[in-house]
């Protein structure tokens, strides 16, 4: 077999090491362990306010936004779909993945529509971004949780680390997209009209771009959430960690009811969300 010799071995995974271990957990442990804390208090409590309730509670009121939102016919499927989660015994740990979803989107969206603004805005900073995005869509979901369990231990927090960077590029290019297909007429309008540029962003082009924003924002969901199942692995909790604990003690019926949940799950954030979408387009 053909072997590559060593002088010409370029050794980035020594060089990724060095500065995971030496120099962020070297320098920063601190700042990594407070945010650890923050992460970890801020997850805990969500989740125990969608616990708080009995779970009845709940139910009702996503029945009473399925129908308010999309109809009879949703309100019904929500209204079935939870109480079967309900009585799967999967109740605990669907509200804790839907906590962890809640702030990984929020925390992407954060980060990503001030980056799909700018990219927008500035050709070179498009350049740059663009193939960082590549970079993140194409490494395997499996690389992600490597760093985060480094910085971050293992629990929640890295979960929500590697869910977050996983979910941030289609949040950064629909909101580019989005920004970028705005009518130059109306802009040009609306600077002759004497608005400065802070007004024709937030007045004009948002706006205006909303519904490639909310698209962005259903991908981003939609990717968290598949993360957050893969998240598992590393004691991410929820539904991921019933899904693991299922395939590594082969338990069939495990296995599909936390499967099954996470579908569940899946459809009724696409659907509430894919209804913010459409509203924008109106």
């Amino acid at each position: 077999m053909f072997e590559v010799s060593e002088v010409f071995r370029v050794p980035v995974g020594e060089w990724f090491d060095y500065f995971i271990r030496d120099i962020l957990i070297g320098y920063f442990g601190w700042l990594f362990d407070g945010l650890r804390a923050a992460v970890s208090a801020t997850i805990d409590v969500i989740a125990s306010f969608l616990l708080f309730p009995p779970s009845l509670v709940w139910i009702a009121l996503f029945t009473l936004l399925g129908w308010r939102l999309r109809g009879t016919g949703f309100a019904v499927f929500t209204l079935l779909a939870f109480l079967l989660i309900d009585s799967m015994g999967q109740w605990g740990t669907t509200m804790l993945t839907l906590a962890l979803i809640l702030v990984a989107t929020f925390l992407a969206i954060i980060i990503a529509l001030p980056v799909g603004i700018a990219a927008a805005r500035n050709d070179a900073v498009s350049a740059v971004v663009r193939p960082v995005l590549d970079f993140m869509q194409t490494l395997p979901a499996f690389v992600y949780l490597i760093p985060a369990v480094f910085l971050l231990r293992t629990g929640t927090p890295p979960a929500l680390l590697a869910t977050l960077i996983f979910a941030i590029p289609p949040g950064v290019r629909l909101a580019e997209l989005g920004i970028r297909g705005v009518d130059s007429e109306v802009v040009e309008a609306a600077e002759a009209f004497g608005a400065s540029k802070r007004q024709i962003l937030w007045r004009v082009q948002v706006p205006l771009a909303m519904p490639a924003i909310m698209q962005g924002v259903n991908q981003v969901i939609m990717l968290a959430l598949s993360m957050v199942v893969i998240a598992g692995l590393i004691g991410g909790g929820g539904l991921g960690a019933e899904v693991v604990r299922a395939v590594t003690r082969l338990e069939l019926g495990l296995g599909f009811e936390s499967g099954l949940a996470v579908v569940i799950l899946a459809i009724f954030l696409d659907r509430i969300t894919s209804f913010m979408k459409d509203r924008a387009e109106v």
